[in-house]
């Protein structure tokens, strides 16, 4: 079983910065898509951010600009910077490797209060 680890979150005020990051296990896995989503209360899972092995990326059209997916592969790491936040973004964040279906990290809370 695939287990990946997320790291990073927490709160945040307005117009504040948060990194996460997100490793799998081994380097075999960097060859896959992988993206961040995430959950709002009472909302449905969105995408966030995507990024392919090739490092194309895909954004959220109200991340984008303000959001940046990233990878390393020597690392088996994959990140997301999110800038200029808002209360809007508050949500669980889930990183997401597309292997077999899709892996699931165990989601991290990201809160923007004031």
């Amino acid at each position: 079983q695939v287990h990946l680890a997320e790291s990073g979150g927490g709160l945040a005020q307005p117009g504040g910065s948060l990194e996460l990051s997100c490793t799998a296990p081994d380097n075999m896995y960097m060859r896959y898509h992988m993206g961040w989503y995430r959950q709002a209360p009472g909302k449905r899972r969105e995408m966030v951010a995507a990024i392919n092995a090739g490092g194309d990326t895909n954004y959220l059209g109200s991340v984008q600009g303000r959001f940046t997916i990233s990878r390393d592969n020597a690392k088996n790491s994959v990140y997301l910077q999110m800038n200029n936040l808002k209360p809007e973004d508050t949500a669980v964040y889930y990183c997401m490797l597309d292997y077999k279906g899709g892996v699931w990290g165990q989601g991290t809370q990201v809160t923007v209060s004031s």
